[in-house]
């Protein structure tokens, strides 16, 4: 198992979380992708969503469904900072995992999160699990709560 994937597997344990970590055939680096290999809906998909935030100079994380777009206006005010692009080495540091393989838990410290209100529309949702081609499947109330995010509405 790779440190990735052990990290979230310890977060998800620590939490008391049952949920099975299912490495994929294929890539689940995109909603698209991820979808696909779960069998469900593209909003289904918690894509982990990283920006830059220029005033604090961390990372900002929005956990949204898979059909939706962060709208940066929005996600600019409510994040109460101007954003920018997260790079590759900002987005490892401050999180743990590379770019395709983002989980919404197992940083190495907390980080600001807001989640998408659109995926409390389903029974469960899948979020990347660390790599681009481990998942895992979770209520989303449970990942809203586990996360730490508040609920807002940063789509357009």
């Amino acid at each position: 198992m790779s440190k990735s994937v052990a990290r979230v597997r310890t977060a998800l344990d620590a939490a008391g979380v049952k949920a099975e970590i299912l490495e994929m055939a294929d890539s689940t680096r995109t909603a698209a992708d991820a979808a696909q290999a779960a069998g469900c809906a593209l909003d289904q998909i918690a894509k982990s969503i990283i920006f830059r935030g220029e005033a604090s100079g961390h990372v900002v994380l929005f956990l949204t469904a898979g059909g939706n777009r962060v709208d940066p206006a929005k996600a600019t005010a409510i994040a109460g900072q101007p954003l920018g692009k997260a790079d590759a080495a900002l987005i490892r540091a401050e999180t743990g995992f590379a770019i395709g393989g983002v989980a919404p838990v197992g940083h190495p410290a907390p980080v600001a999160a807001f989640f998408d209100r659109r995926l409390l529309d389903f029974d469960r949702v899948w979020a990347a699990a660390g790599t681009p081609r481990h998942i895992f499947a979770i209520a989303p109330g449970v990942l809203l709560t586990l996360t730490g995010a508040s609920l807002a509405d940063f789509t357009g």
